[in-house]
């Protein structure tokens, strides 16, 4: 795998009954975020085999093609059922 990933990415842990509204990675959303982080890039391989990214309590190991979290922990623990996950570029 190369290191053209991004460095910086921002994960949003949502409710998961947002999951498949059309509307869910919207501004109408952006209420629901219990919780955000901005995380970025360690330079390691997570043991999924995906870049790992830290930041703000949350341990992630994220597929950079397509955005897909493949391990998430947050405050050391993985998350509770009935929460999704979201990457989004940063705001600056």
């Amino acid at each position: 795998m190369t290191n053209d990933y991004p460095r910086r990415l921002e994960i949003l842990l949502v409710p998961e009954h947002l999951e498949g509204r059309p509307d869910h990675d919207g501004a109408a959303h952006a209420s629901a975020v219990l919780r955000s982080a901005t995380v970025i890039a360690t330079g390691d391989v997570g043991a999924s085999g995906y870049p790992r990214y830290e930041g703000e309590g949350m341990v992630a190991d994220i597929d950079p093609a397509t955005r897909t979290v493949e391990a998430l922990l947050v405050d050391g623990a993985e998350i509770d059922y009935g929460l999704s996950v979201r990457v989004a570029d940063p705001e600056s």
